[in-house]
């Protein structure tokens, strides 16, 4: 018995909870394309002398890791805990990129690729991977070990 279950209904999670990985990798590599389409935007709107903004795809995809990455947690506690690190520091950094951005956009330096960013999002790519391809490779592990 699950004590956690009469204060809020999770069997809604054991339904999606097989599913989950997949859609975080699906938007973990949707993220890494957002992030180019936001540092091309974000360079045009530095040379022609715009305010920057973020891109509302890079923003959404953002947002919706780190939402299924809680309710990973939730379904998977170690599994989630583990996931949960290059998310969070994905999050981390896509908050410190933006500053850096606006300073780069205000100093008129030259606009790098968002490296810390991309760092954290073939991490977490790597570890939604893991995850998410689990059924395909475990038979094959399970006949060497």
């Amino acid at each position: 018995m699950d004590p956690l279950q009469f204060l809020v209904p999770l069997g809604w999670i054991e339904t999606i909870g097989p599913i989950m990985p997949i859609a975080i990798l699906v938007l973990v590599v949707a993220n890494i394309g957002a992030r180019i389409l936001e540092n091309r935007r974000q360079s045009w709107q530095a040379d022609n002398d715009e305010q920057l903004t973020r891109h509302p795809l890079n923003t959404v995809t953002t947002m919706g890791i780190v939402t299924l990455g809680l309710l990973f947690v939730v379904y998977r506690p170690i599994s989630g805990m583990i996931m949960m690190i290059p998310i969070f520091g994905l999050f981390v950094a896509d908050v410190f990129e933006y500053e850096s951005r606006q300073v780069e956009a205000d100093n008129d330096l030259e606009f790098e690729w968002p490296k810390a960013t991309l760092l954290a999002a073939g991490l977490t790519l790597f570890y939604a991977m893991y995850y998410a391809f689990q059924p395909i490779y475990s038979p094959y592990l399970d006949l060497i070990f």
